[in-house]
């Protein structure tokens, strides 16, 4: 043997022993097959022709293929998390939610992360990229300008249910806004108020509008004049001002009571009445809040629970997880009226000249 072939004899026998490691592609070329019907072979899955399958076998001792077992384990690992998109953690409806579909998720077995939009359409693109990268089990959406085209195209990948809002193929858990509205000022008018005002806000989806609606539909019901200048919509409800709420109030014809299309909106509005020393007109919140029930009056309110929501659109996420052919579902929630005081204020009777009540 040489000089040259002695420096050679081990250089080949290193290159032999380092030969590239067989991966499932080059299975699949040898075999013949794709790398679906490897894995399937290898996973030990149905599915596979009998003949394929001894093809496939050869061919993996054949090339001293070895599964990666972590890559295995990380397929097989089942998503174990719950996502969520909200308007905000701050409002107490979105709180009391998540917290209610936390609790149904751990008692499940499964995680939950969420996110909030703020309302705004950007941050709600920005969010559900954050959300949907996590290997989600399912999603509960609360969707602001989000079409039903994107969480259909979701809803390929995991479950989807939306809250509050209808899109049109999606599972969906609402309330009724009409009705509950229109309940709710029925029952202000039933006390004795023919001069009933409605704090919204201005949001883009079409709750509030809808609540809107409720209200025009029981004062026409009524026979009360449907009066715009009563009609309060205000953004600046979400940071817990009201500035509309006192010049409405201190008006010589000021309604005598007010509809709070939102506990928000309750929230400023009550903030506001006390601040400047008004009268308690009488005043229902679409939606309780902390600390309603001690105010004097109490707050009465529209339950519209989220617990309840929350509760049905996890049973609805795991029914679609379970039955994913299944039509998609439109679930209403029913709402109550709570009466604490607020809402049974009967209206001021004005003074005569002479200081009589009539």
């Amino acid at each position: 043997m040489t000089h040259d072939e002695l420096m050679t004899a081990p250089a080949v026998g290193a290159a032999a022993a380092v030969r590239p490691r067989a991966r499932l592609i080059d299975v699949a070329t040898a075999a013949g097959v794709s790398p679906k019907t490897v894995s399937r072979v290898i996973n030990d899955e149905a599915g596979v022709l009998p003949g394929t399958r001894d093809r496939v076998l050869q061919t993996v001792r054949a090339l001293g293929f070895v599964p990666d077992r972590s890559a295995r384990e990380l397929k097989r690992r089942a998503a174990d998390t719950i996502g969520i998109l909200i308007d905000a953690i701050s409002d107490p409806f979105f709180a009391a939610f998540v917290s209610v579909v936390e609790e149904l998720a751990v008692a499940d077995g499964l995680n939950v992360i969420f996110a909030s939009t703020g309302y705004d359409p950007a941050r709600e693109r920005t969010q559900l990229d954050r959300l949907t990268g996590h290997r989600l089990a399912g999603l509960i959406v609360a969707p602001v300008a989000m079409p039903a085209s994107t969480l259909a195209g979701l809803g390929a990948r995991f479950p989807v249910v939306t809250i509050d809002r209808v899109r049109a193929g999606i599972d969906a858990v609402v309330i009724d806004d009409f009705g509950a509205a229109a309940e709710a000022t029925s029952a202000l008018i039933a006390h004795g108020h023919r001069r009933v005002a409605f704090m919204g806000e201005d949001v883009p989806y079409p709750t509030v509008s809808d609540r809107l609606a409720g209200y025009r539909s029981a004062l026409e019901a009524a026979g009360i004049p449907f009066d715009p200048s009563l009609v309060v919509t205000h953004e600046r409800f979400r940071s817990g001002e009201a500035a509309e709420a006192s010049p409405l109030l201190e008006r010589d014809d000021a309604p005598t009571a007010l509809l709070c299309a939102t506990s928000l909106a309750a929230i400023a509005t009550v903030r506001a009445i006390r601040a400047r020393g008004l009268a308690m007109p009488a005043l229902v919140s679409f939606g309780d809040f902390t600390l309603a029930e001690v105010l004097e009056p109490g707050i009465t309110y529209v339950d519209h629970d989220p617990r309840l929501l929350g509760a049905a659109a996890f049973r609805r996420l795991r029914e679609r997880a379970a039955r994913p052919d299944e039509a998609p579902a439109r679930i209403v929630v029913p709402t109550r009226l709570v009466p604490r005081g607020s809402g049974e204020v009967a209206p001021s009777l004005p003074l005569d000249p002479i200081g009589a009540t009539r």
